[in-house]
């Protein structure tokens, strides 16, 4: 027995390739550090493919699929070594899970490839509860000064949710976090008025449907929202900062990453 114990062989860190979006790239870096830290608490080796560009998302939506291919076979070549690729965004990784082999179906080989990429692919909360051991990462976490945020409510995005099935996964994590509960406030599943170009080609109907979720926010008394797609997140901060309100805009994985000091997205220079 002892033998047998002696010789069992730890599992190699999985190789994660980060995947860290435009938006995180650009307007919130430590969206990219605080997922990098939560990967890293769970055993897994991260890497950053330092010459990684647009997943291809906003070429796919405008109908130039010529260059969302490109921008696709670009990013599996990137990524395809990697044991996993995760990333800080519903709506990056559906575009990955969900098109980039539908842009391949009449390139059988490519659809292959893309295919198996795909199945790779993980939004951060979800790799953390049904890839990882979400137990693992409450160690990291319990230190964290979670009743600084307040009460916390949570917007669910169109594309995580519906695209993703995300929903439960940065809530069970959450509920790990020293002193944050969710309150729960209405229509969390509805849409927030961004979608991308929409809130350009679209502004007052954009400015309703957010006016609309600020409204269910300060509903439930939050002093704090919470979501998983930076560009939702943004949109709704802005909103938020246009009314001075004092409510606080996170993306979940900084919250999970204990980085408690940040300026919230509305208040962010």
């Amino acid at each position: 027995m002892k033998r047998s114990i002696l010789n069992i062989t730890p599992a190699p860190a999985p190789r994660v390739g980060l995947l860290i979006t435009c938006l995180a790239d650009l307007l919130r870096p430590t969206t990219v550090l605080s997922t990098s830290r939560l990967l890293a608490s769970v055993g897994c080796r991260v890497i950053v493919p330092n010459q990684q560009t647009c997943c291809g998302q906003p070429f796919y939506n405008g109908g130039d699929i010529v260059n969302a291919r490109a921008l696709a076979r670009r990013t599996i070549a990137q990524f395809d070594a990697f044991d996993y690729i995760v990333a800080p965004s519903g709506s990056c990784i559906g575009m990955l899970k969900k098109h980039y082999p539908a842009l391949f179906a009449d390139e059988p080989a490519w659809e292959r490839r893309a295919k198996d990429f795909a199945a790779r692919c993980f939004e951060i909360t979800n790799f953390l509860v049904n890839v990882r051991d979400p137990e693992r990462l409450v160690m990291t976490t319990h230190d964290s000064d979670g009743a600084s945020y307040g009460t916390v409510t949570y917007h669910d995005s169109c594309s995580g949710l519906r695209g993703l099935g995300i929903h439960h996964q940065p809530r069970f994590l959450l509920e790990r976090v020293m002193g944050i509960g969710i309150a729960e406030m209405p229509h969390s599943n509805v849409c927030c008025g961004f979608g991308g170009a929409f809130c350009i080609e679209y502004p007052a109907l954009s400015t309703r449907i957010v006016s609309n979720k600020v409204a269910n926010v300060e509903t439930v008394g939050a002093n704090t929202l919470l979501g998983g797609d930076l560009g939702c997140l943004f949109n709704i901060a802005g909103r938020l900062q246009r009314m001075q309100s004092p409510i606080k805009v996170y993306h979940v994985a900084e919250v999970l990453a204990g980085m408690s000091g940040i300026p919230s997205i509305c208040h962010q220079e």
